[in-house]
């Protein structure tokens, strides 16, 4: 599961003696939701058709293929599925493609979503071998799914907007600047990431 409102808390309380502007930003927004997601071939399995589509349309998606699969939507159930039964459902040739990608890793024992490498970057590199999954889409697993207490998803637009936002910046920074800008906050920068998405679109900053 991700981090908790007690770890967002006290991850953002360490940053905030070092950091006095978000210290303040924490006091005229607030502590950010926890943001949680389960464990497992079903969270990427629903990333992959959520990918450049809107939330209502994912959601159709998502639900014809509960109703196709069945609410588990087991890896090798997906994989015995005819193409035209998943188009149906809404997913492209390119979507299929990488759902099958997902489900093989899975199946074969490549990729064992219930013990990824400890260490960030390995287990980055292990999902990242799931076609379809980029750096992106596996910080935020290991961010909202694990709830890694370090994943700073530098490259994300509302991160650099956010961090902007609260430390003032003329620009929004870029992902080097983003991810140099917060290498003192280390181990906590995963509830970073969690405050500069509450800080994105809030007028009081």
């Amino acid at each position: 599961m991700g981090l908790t409102a007690e770890q967002l808390a006290e991850g953002l309380g360490h940053i905030a003696a070092i950091e006095p502007a978000l210290a303040s930003a924490i006091e005229r927004v607030g502590h950010p939701e926890p943001r949680i997601r389960p464990t497992g071939y079903r969270t990427l399995l629903r990333t992959i058709v959520g990918q450049q589509v809107s939330v209502a349309a994912a959601a159709s998606v998502w639900a014809k293929l509960e109703a196709l699969l069945g609410e588990d939507m087991p890896p090798q159930d997906l994989l015995a599925a005819e193409f035209d039964a998943l188009r149906a459902c809404g997913l492209s040739r390119q979507k299929q493609g990488y759902a099958r990608s997902l489900c093989e890793l899975v199946l074969s024992g490549e990729l064992d979503l219930e013990s990824l490498p400890a260490d960030d970057e390995e287990a980055i590199a292990q999902l990242t071998r799931i076609k379809g999954i980029g750096r992106w889409s596996a910080e935020i697993y290991l961010l909202f799914a694990e709830g890694r207490p370090d994943i700073w998803p530098a490259g994300d637009l509302a991160v650099q907007i956010g961090l902007g936002k609260l430390l003032g910046l003329a620009e929004r920074p870029s992902e080097k600047l983003t991810r140099d800008l917060a290498e003192d906050w280390r181990p906590h920068r995963g509830a970073a990431a969690i405050f500069t998405w509450h800080c994105y679109n809030n007028p009081a900053l």
